[in-house]
């Protein structure tokens, strides 16, 4: 018996660029928001939740500016 045997060639292409500037980004974000809560618990861990959907808040209203 002949065995057919194929080989798959896996090309990963290297995200980590665009990683460390989300990370960034998320850094930035997080500092803005969490310095102008008043420090609480509660309003600091909403400052990070923040951080992490600003993008979103950006476009939508880049969005309605457009009038789309």
């Amino acid at each position: 018996m002949s065995e057919s045997r194929r080989s798959v060639k896996v090309v990963e292409q290297a995200a980590g660029p665009w990683g460390f500037f989300f990370l960034l980004a998320y850094i930035g974000a997080a500092i803005y928001f969490i310095s102008v809560s008043d420090g609480q618990f509660w309003n600091v861990v909403v400052g990070l939740l923040q951080a992490a959907v600003w993008p979103a808040y950006v476009i939508y209203h880049l969005l309605g500016a457009l009038g789309v």
